[in-house]
């Protein structure tokens, strides 16, 4: 589908029809990713999807940087 870009105040926009609208399943909020020559409009996580990941790499980071034998070193130091 071509499209012309519109002026919308001090920004500019496109009309996105309801017909594409429904078939994306697009909903309110939108995340706009920009590459060269491209802009991507998808669908922003919900809120619990980013929690549990940020839950999930936190663990892992910790797993890593808790297990070493200096840590432990420290710890009795401070003993």
């Amino acid at each position: 589908m071509i499209t012309t870009i519109i002026p919308i105040g001090n920004s500019r926009g496109v009309r996105i029809p309801k017909l594409l609208l429904d078939e994306s399943g697009l909903d309110n909020e939108v995340e706009l990713k920009v590459k060269k020559g491209e802009i991507r409009i998808v669908p922003v996580k919900p809120i619990r999807e980013m929690v549990n990941n940020t839950l999930l790499l936190s663990e892992k980071s910790l797993g890593t940087d808790w297990n070493r034998p200096e840590e432990d070193e420290a710890w009795i130091s401070l003993q």
